[in-house]
Protein backbone atom coordinates (compact mmCIF):
# COMPACT_ATOMS: atom_id res chain seq x y z
CA UNK A 1 0.00 0.00 0.00
CA UNK A 2 2.64 2.47 0.71
CA UNK A 3 4.93 1.78 -1.53
CA UNK A 4 2.14 2.10 -4.42
CA UNK A 5 1.04 5.18 -2.77
CA UNK A 6 4.74 6.61 -3.14
CA UNK A 7 5.20 4.96 -6.79
CA UNK A 8 1.71 7.21 -7.52
CA UNK A 9 3.45 10.62 -6.30
CA UNK A 10 6.92 10.09 -7.67
CA UNK A 11 4.78 9.68 -11.34
CA UNK A 12 2.34 12.62 -10.72
CA UNK A 13 5.45 14.88 -9.52
CA UNK A 14 7.33 15.92 -13.09
CA UNK A 15 3.50 16.41 -14.82
CA UNK A 16 2.95 19.20 -11.97
CA UNK A 17 7.05 20.65 -12.63
CA UNK A 18 6.04 20.31 -15.97
CA UNK A 19 2.39 22.24 -15.83
CA UNK A 20 4.27 25.18 -13.98
CA UNK A 21 6.84 25.88 -16.52
CA UNK A 22 4.76 25.43 -19.35
CA UNK A 23 3.34 28.91 -21.55
CA UNK A 24 0.54 30.02 -21.90
CA UNK A 25 -1.13 29.80 -25.30
CA UNK A 26 -1.93 33.93 -24.69
CA UNK A 27 1.20 34.28 -23.88
CA UNK A 28 3.31 32.29 -26.58
CA UNK A 29 1.05 34.57 -29.12
CA UNK A 30 1.87 37.87 -28.08
CA UNK A 31 5.84 36.62 -27.98
CA UNK A 32 5.36 35.37 -31.35
CA UNK A 33 4.16 38.56 -32.13
CA UNK A 34 6.70 40.44 -30.73
CA UNK A 35 9.16 38.22 -32.61
CA UNK A 36 7.28 38.72 -36.01
CA UNK A 37 7.66 42.51 -35.51
CA UNK A 38 11.23 42.21 -35.07
CA UNK A 39 11.79 39.71 -38.45
CA UNK A 40 12.37 36.94 -35.81
CA UNK A 41 10.38 33.14 -34.61
CA UNK A 42 11.38 30.59 -32.44
CA UNK A 43 9.48 27.38 -31.45
CA UNK A 44 7.16 26.68 -29.22
CA UNK A 45 9.73 24.20 -27.52
CA UNK A 46 11.93 26.77 -27.27
CA UNK A 47 10.19 29.12 -25.05
CA UNK A 48 11.02 28.54 -20.86
CA UNK A 49 9.78 30.46 -18.27
CA UNK A 50 12.15 31.67 -15.72
CA UNK A 51 12.18 33.60 -12.22
CA UNK A 52 11.28 36.73 -13.61
CA UNK A 53 10.40 35.74 -17.20
CA UNK A 54 10.87 34.30 -19.99
CA UNK A 55 14.15 32.68 -21.77
CA UNK A 56 14.12 31.96 -25.72
CA UNK A 57 16.74 29.89 -27.06
CA UNK A 58 17.56 29.66 -31.22
CA UNK A 59 15.93 32.13 -31.90
CA UNK A 60 16.34 32.81 -35.56
CA UNK A 61 15.73 36.33 -37.26
CA UNK A 62 16.40 37.71 -40.31
CA UNK A 63 20.40 38.52 -39.37
CA UNK A 64 21.72 35.68 -37.45
CA UNK A 65 19.97 33.11 -34.36
CA UNK A 66 19.76 34.71 -31.06
CA UNK A 67 19.36 33.46 -27.60
CA UNK A 68 16.65 36.12 -25.95
CA UNK A 69 15.17 36.90 -22.67
CA UNK A 70 12.72 38.24 -21.73
CA UNK A 71 11.37 40.21 -18.67
CA UNK A 72 7.78 39.34 -17.44
CA UNK A 73 6.11 42.03 -19.54
CA UNK A 74 7.87 40.84 -22.47
CA UNK A 75 10.46 43.39 -22.53
CA UNK A 76 13.36 42.18 -24.03
CA UNK A 77 16.42 42.32 -21.11
CA UNK A 78 19.10 40.49 -23.08
CA UNK A 79 19.81 39.45 -26.48
CA UNK A 80 23.03 36.93 -27.53
CA UNK A 81 23.63 36.09 -30.80
CA UNK A 82 25.03 32.66 -31.02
Amino acid sequence: MIRTTLTALLLAAPAAVIADTDVSPEVHDKITAMLAEMQCEVDAENIEVEDAGYELDDVFCADGQYDIDLDADLQVTSKRKE
